[in-house]
């Protein structure tokens, strides 16, 4: 129940090519602009609820679901999947109804009647253009909200909800502008190898915004402060992980974050590249879990430190824009050709051409979403697999610690027991929680005498 930095980095990749929303997820526990999975009234996070101490523990061996959350978890599923289908389709009408309304000629116009010079029409532009988008695909976003209210998914208030997109759409013009300012600069300046020139040019960049996400952008939606303050019980079984794992991370990088005002799903996740990089637990987690599930989803998180999942994952990243790039530089010349004329585009220098190009990058993106989507997945199950091992031993039963863990989140979050597998495979970045549950149970090489594949 982990996003990491290679999700975060997407995001904003998702950015420039969609222009749309900052913060977004499939099944995996929300980023912090808004969350799509349930929510309560906030508790005292100092400590583990009484209840959570003492509640029965039943013995986990699989995935189930009393038939009522069952049959809601189905639905629910099957509504994500036609809204995820749907979205991409009505993403698309959104671009074309800009480029054939010439909106963004309209935008161009105004821009340049504005200035001169580039850089402020770039300033003026894309956020005409970014709140255009944002406003036709509002209704979709909240759609999936109400969804998620009618589940008692979500218990956001709406004024809170409103201010989450609002700060969305800010980030994605300041951010949009920065980048829609350098790759126009780089076409005027080689408009054959632009393709490639702003590609070595913004994976530096998506380091720099993903070092600085946990100082200046994941505060702006949720509240952070150091685990040694709201649950310094936690540190020193913590601290007992990290020794074992051979990464020491500092109770200074360990911090606790209020979900509950918005969520009841439990989740954990790592953050920030370098000096920034950080591992963050959900209050939502330390008051529903007992204290050895959390230190299981812990076990998780460490598995993403040690395994190198931020630089693979930033790796896979590069390789998947730099095709993704140069097929949008191999098909908008035709696209141009073919329809630039009577959507007012002068040429790819043009501002006016952003959404045409915008609108290939999103049908390349839907398709390779697939490949990203098996690559997250392949290093979950990794992080699963190094939770178990990492914990064995330091906590009474890191299996059913894990399978507790999963199987609270399975209740809470309403997630399908058999999802269809077209939609796993599409669009799942998790494995599904029937798949980890089994994984936690069944995973023991020590009984067996082999060797662990990684914590040996």
């Amino acid at each position: 129940m982990a996003k990491f930095t290679f999700k975060l980095a997407l995001i904003f990749l998702f950015v420039l090519f969609h222009a749309g929303c900052l913060l977004a997820s499939s099944q995996s526990p929300s980023t912090p602009a808004a969350s799509s999975q349930p929510g309560v009234t906030a508790t005292n996070s100092s400590s583990p609820s009484s209840t959570t101490q003492s509640r029965p523990q039943t013995k986990i061996t699989e995935y189930t679901l009393p038939p009522d959350l069952y049959r809601k978890a189905r639905n629910r599923s099957l509504i994500r999947f036609v809204s995820t289908l749907f979205g991409f389709f009505y993403g698309l009408l959104v671009f074309w109804f800009i480029l054939s309304r010439k909106i963004s000629a309209k935008f161009r116009d105004w821009a340049e009647k504005v200035s001169r010079y580039r850089f402020v029409q770039a300033l003026i532009f894309t956020p005409l253009l970014v709140i255009t988008i944002g406003v036709l695909e509002i209704p979709l976003d909240l759609f999936d909200e109400w969804i998620s209210k009618l589940y008692r998914i979500s218990v956001q208030p709406w004024p809170s909800w409103f201010a989450d997109w609002a700060k969305a759409q800010f980030l994605t013009m300041v951010i949009g502008s920065l980048l829609a300012w350098l790759l126009y600069a780089v076409i005027r300046k080689s408009p054959t190898r632009w393709w490639l020139y702003f590609w070595i040019l913004f994976l530096p960049i998506i380091l720099f915004i993903v070092f600085i996400s946990p100082y200046v952008i994941e505060p702006m939606f949720n509240k952070f402060e150091p685990l040694t303050v709201k649950a310094p019980q936690l540190i020193a079984p913590l601290q007992r992980v990290t020794r074992r794992a051979g990464q020491e991370v500092a109770p200074e990088r360990m911090f606790w974050m209020k979900a509950s005002d918005k969520t009841i799903s439990t989740n954990a996740y790592v953050t920030g590249l370098g000096a920034s990089k950080r591992i963050v637990i959900w209050d939502t987690a330390i008051d529903q879990e007992t204290p050895d599930e959390v230190v299981a989803d812990f076990g998780h998180e460490m598995g993403h430190y040690a395994l190198g999942h931020i630089w693979k994952g930033f790796a896979f990243l590069a390789a998947l824009l730099f095709v993704l790039l140069y097929l949008g530089y191999r098909t908008i010349g035709w696209l141009l050709a073919r329809s630039g004329a009577q959507w007012g585009i002068r040429g790819l220098e043009d501002w006016a051409s952003l959404p045409a190009l915008l609108l290939l990058l999103a049908v390349f993106s839907f398709a390779s979403n697939a490949i990203g989507s098996t690559f997250s997945r392949f290093q979950e199950n990794q992080a699963d697999i190094y939770g178990l091992e990492v914990t064995h031993g330091i906590i009474t039963d890191p299996a059913q610690a894990c399978a507790q863990s999963f199987q609270n989140y399975g209740e809470k979050a309403l997630v399908d027991p058999d999802p269809n597998p077209i939609q796993v495979f599409l669009f799942y970045d998790h494995p599904t929680v029937t798949s980890r549950i089994h994984l936690c149970v069944t995973y023991d090489p020590w009984s067996k005498g082999e060797s662990p594949q990684f914590v040996k």
